[in-house]
């Protein structure tokens, strides 16, 4: 991802499933600027490369592991 890209991230969504994750990011007017499928492996070290975002998922046992991972 490009560092123009990264900067315009505002939010980012999180489908969470059992091998891959499906991410969508937006800027602050809230058009669609990332729209990508991870795999589990990749989630972390891709969310550290970017700055700090707000970042929504739905609650269940694997989002709230990920998410304290991911807190600053």
């Amino acid at each position: 991802m490009s560092q123009k890209l990264n900067a315009a991230i505002a939010v980012i969504g999180i489908d969470i499933g059992k091998n891959s994750f499906h991410i969508v990011g937006q800027d602050h007017r809230g058009a669609i600027v990332l729209r990508q499928k991870w795999s589990r492996g990749q989630v972390e070290t891709r969310l550290a490369n970017l700055p700090p975002c707000l970042i929504g998922m739905e609650a269940c046992v694997g989002a709230h592991h990920l998410s304290r991972k991911l807190q600053v």
